[in-house]
């Protein structure tokens, strides 16, 4: 039987988590490991200045208490499966996109990040979404996920090493349609908004960026961006491997 993994930044209690866990029962035998609370834009960060205990929530489901995703995996794989290790990780299904640059702030993205730099073939999935409209039943992302596991447990994981699949699914989409998309280029904004408490102090509260962005130049094909515009699922392959080798012979010439 195969073993998958599964984890989020969203929380133990995630309705994404669970549709996730609903979408991929029969497909193997699910441990889940999520942090305690919402994690999100925690980025691929490792708890190292406090203890982590895992708290059991249910059979083979443990919540590990104020751990980050990429905790969620590292332990996981170094103390759950000291035998064998999953035949996947898979981190999601995340409230929210996660496309563009937006990959290095995510939670998300992070788990999958540790799970193929702990060897294991990853997904990241994420919901795009309305947030003035209820969650839904995540039906899209659901069909998307089964059926991307169950290819690569037909076959094989289609990427390289170090590399994981980082997918998006469209809001309000019910026909299922895939398409292989590159990282997009996102525009940001100052979205902290300045409000005092009663006692007059001040304090800051990031909002959410509107989804602007362009396409990057001399790229065949949509970006992440686009295909979600065209009401395609979004599978973008990857890889940590963050080095600028275009920028490698004008920084040899500037030292």
């Amino acid at each position: 039987m195969k073993e998958i993994l599964i984890t989020n930044d969203d929380g133990y209690e995630s309705e994404g988590l669970l549709a996730l866990i609903d979408a991929l029962k029969d497909l193997g035998h699910i441990t889940v490991v999520a942090p305690s609370t919402e994690k999100s834009a925690c980025g691929h960060s490792l708890t190292l200045t406090r203890p982590l205990s895992f708290i059991s929530v249910g059979d083979d489901f443990y919540k590990l208490d104020d751990g980050t995703p990429s905790d969620c995996v590292y332990l996981a794989l170094n103390s759950l499966f000291e035998v064998k290790k999953p035949d996947l990780v898979i981190s999601g299904i995340n409230k929210g996109s996660n496309m563009g640059e937006d990959i290095t702030y995510s939670g998300t993205a992070a788990a999958a990040m540790e799970g193929v730099l702990q060897g294991i073939p990853s997904i990241a999935i994420s919901q795009v979404m309305d947030f003035t409209q209820p969650v839904g039943d995540f039906a899209l992302a659901k069909m998307a996920i089964r059926a991307l596991v169950e290819k690569i447990f037909a076959g094989e994981f289609p990427l390289k090493e170090r590399e994981f699949l980082n997918v998006n699914i469209p809001w309000d989409v019910k026909e299922l349609n895939f398409c292989p998309t590159y990282a997009g280029y996102r525009f940001y904004a100052n979205d902290a908004h300045l409000h005092h408490n009663p006692r007059g102090l001040e304090y800051y509260w990031l909002g959410l960026h509107p989804l602007e962005y362009k396409a990057r130049p001399n790229r065949e094909g949509y970006c992440d961006f686009e295909a979600i515009e065209n009401k395609m699922v979004s599978v973008s392959p990857i890889k940590l491997d963050l080095t600028a080798y275009k920028s490698m012979n004008t920084l040899r010439e500037w030292l």
